[in-house]
Formats: structure tokens, C-alpha cells, sequence
């Protein structure tokens, strides 16, 4: 179900735990698979749920829970905003809504070419920061003025 080089990275994160505790990698076992297929379809969390040796349900549980797991096909550049109210206070909002009208799409959709996908997210942790966008889980976007993400969405455009 998954490549060979993902079955690795696992059990890179299996090691870090005493033996007995496999479980405690099922985070990062989760985001290995979902970086390989892009997305968390069912068979692949079934899949890590079994690799790990916890029962399916313990897996879905984590992916259910964290935002950052996504069960449905996204665009390819995931774009996920802070509307908590630190960062609604300093712009995120506003950000939030020139992303929709400049992409065309509500919170949860994807653009109709499957570019784009944009998300409502939790705190970042980068308050200061405000307003924040997170693409595609790994990179930060500081300070998001609309000057800023039209530069960034025509960087993304010729990814």
C-alpha cells in the first residue's frame, strides 16, 4: 500500500520509541502516508493502523482529530489560513476572504484545476506573525498582505 521508501521513514519514526510503544509513531506514520498519496484515503490509514499493529479505529481517531490530515483529494497546493482571533485581529480574516475571491472557492473546496484547495485553520502558533498561511503543512507564510499572497499564488501558479 505504500512505497517502500515510506515503509522506511516509518520505521525510522517506529525507532525512536521504547519497543512496545510503536503506537507513538502513528503521527508521523500518518503524514508519511499522506505525503506519498497526497491526501489519507481509508485503505491507507487501514494500512498504517496495521503496520503500527493498533486497531483501524485508533488510527482514524488521529486523523479525524488533526486538522492537518486531509481525507478527501486536495489541490496540489493546499492553502490552509488562521482566522483564530489573534490573527482575525491583524488581517487573517481579510486574508481569508481576497483568497476566496481571488481563487474562487469557499473554505473546504478546490479550485475547478485542482491547483488550489483552501483551508480554515487552528492557531500556528506564529501570532506575531499575523496574518498566517500554511501551504501545504510545511511552509509558512508570514505577514500575508494581499500584495504578498498575489505573489505567492503566482509563484504556486508556475509550480
Amino acid at each position: 500500500m505504500l512505497s517502500q521508501e515510506s515503509l522506511q521513514q516509518i520505521d525510522r519514526e517506529i525507532a525512536k520509541y521504547p519497543p512496545g510503544k510503536k503506537q507513538s509513531a502513528l503521527i508521523s506514520a500518518l503524514r508519511i502516508a499522506q505525503q506519498e498519496k497526497g491526501w489519507l484515503p481509508k485503505e491507507a490509514i487501514e494500512f498504517v493502523a496495521g503496520y503500527i499493529g493498533i486497531p483501524p479505529i485508533a488510527a482514524w481517531e488521529v486523523a479525524t482529530f488533526y486538522g492537518m490530515y486531509d481525507l478527501a483529494h486536495v489541490g496540489r497546493h493546499k492553502i490552509t489560513v488562521c482566522t483564530n482571533l489573534p490573527c482575525a485581529l491583524s488581517g487573517g480574516v481579510h486574508a481569508a476572504e481576497y483568497l476566496k475571491k481571488k481563487l474562487g472557492i469557499d473554505f473546504n473546496e478546490t479550485t475547478p484545476d485542482g491547483k488550489f484547495t483552501l483551508k480554515e485553520g487552528e492557531c500556528m502558533g506564529a501570532c506575531g506573525d499575523a496574518p498566517v498561511l500554511l501551504h501545504n503543512n510545511h511552509h509558512m507564510c508570514s505577514f500575508m498582505t494581499t500584495e504578498k499572497i498575489d505573489e505567492m499564488l503566482a509563484d504556486l501558479e508556475k509550480q
